[in-house]
């Protein structure tokens, strides 16, 4: 099989026969189809278009206080990914490549290497995006400067959040996001940052959207209990009914489009709930260089150890069609198939 890549202006196009996809780099729009625009392929046979790579595992959490649900259960005793490493990683991903997610600490200050591997992406036409939770006013300034999108995490201290979001949005960044974990025991905060979205905190004007993340019970998240679908569904008709714009990850999928079953709307939500893409579309790689189906799946039965990316000779080969990734991907399509969130946690 082959394929074309082609660059013009902010738009990144892969032309072939059976897949296809056009990126909107500025906006972060990608549209994704198959031999017709009706078709929607099970993978990409030609690489991933989303990387997430962790560069460190080192992170005091937001206000010094860590996080109580991580579920890499980081600390300020970890390792960081150097500039060189980073370099080896990248140089092997295949051009189909879109944007780079970048795990990092809280403060986005572990790493004192980042700001030279997000430039180094920028170079080569991929867009880093990255995941705060409290930042200083020059961290800030860099962000806004390098980034396409910035999401920033909500914790139990609302200000640390809200006050990093606005530090980016006076930056004019205008793909400012909150990240916020939902499960029961955080159902209190889902709750106070919607209703501060509705009643227009003056500190959430930039706000781009809220993003949902559903809790998956690994790491410090394992005394955590995931909602049910009622309260799920509770939230996503608060959302819409108060024209809050929002989103969630794509393991949450499932119980979106159950939320919406009946909805005017529901064919056009069917659209941009896309299930787990691991393995399909993106691909996870560690502080060490070594490839994962997603960030969860470190040290699940048989993910003990990755897959070397920076010592592979060919990813698409060594990696991207290694045995273990077709199996997890052909599982995956059977998740997606049978409309279940995932094959490793209950969801």
């Amino acid at each position: 099989m082959e394929y074309r890549i082609e660059n013009k202006g902010d738009f990144k196009y892969l032309m072939s026969e059976n897949l296809n996809y056009m990126f909107n780099r500025k906006s972060g729009f990608s549209a994704v189809w198959g031999a017709t625009k009706e078709e929607d392929p099970d993978y990409s046979p030609f690489g991933p278009f989303i990387a997430d790579i962790e560069v460190t595992t080192i992170c005091k959490g937001p206000g010094g206080k860590l996080c109580p649900f991580c579920y890499k259960a980081n600390s300020p005793n970890g390792d960081f990914m150097s500039f060189g490493l980073f370099q080896k990683v990248f140089d092997k991903l295949p051009d189909t490549l879109q944007q780079i997610a970048f795990g990092v600490d809280a403060q986005c200050e572990s790493n004192p290497d980042i700001w030279e591997i997000m430039e180094y992406c920028r170079y080569h036409g991929v867009i880093p995006n990255v995941t705060v939770a409290d930042i200083t006013d020059k961290t800030a300034d860099r962000l806004a400067a390098v980034c396409g999108a910035v999401a920033v995490s909500r914790y139990n201290d609302k200000n640390l959040c809200y006050d990093s979001i606005k530090k980016l949005s006076d930056r004019g960044m205008r793909q400012v996001n909150m990240h916020i974990m939902i499960s029961q025991e955080t159902l209190n905060d889902v709750w106070e940052t919607l209703t501060d979205i509705v009643y227009r905190e003056p500190k959430l004007e930039g706000l781009n959207a809220i993003v949902f993340l559903s809790l998956k019970k690994k790491g410090r998240g394992v005394g955590h209990n995931p909602l049910s679908q009622e309260e799920f569904t509770r939230i996503t008709n608060f959302c819409i009914e108060n024209k809050i714009s929002f989103g969630f990850d794509s393991c949450s999928a499932p119980k979106f489009l159950k939320a919406v079953e009946g909805h005017k709307d529901e064919e056009q939500f069917k659209m941009v709930a896309e299930p787990c893409e691991s393995t399909r579309f993106s691909v996870y790689i560690d502080v060490f260089g070594e490839m994962y189906p997603c960030s969860f799946c470190e040290g699940i039965e048989g993910w003990e150890r990755g897959i070397s990316v920076s010592k592979c000779r060919d990813f698409v080969k060594d990696v991207w069609m290694d045995e273990r990734v077709v199996d997890f991907r052909s599982k995956c399509i059977s998740c997606m198939n049978m409309k279940k969130a995932c094959q490793v946690y209950e969801v």
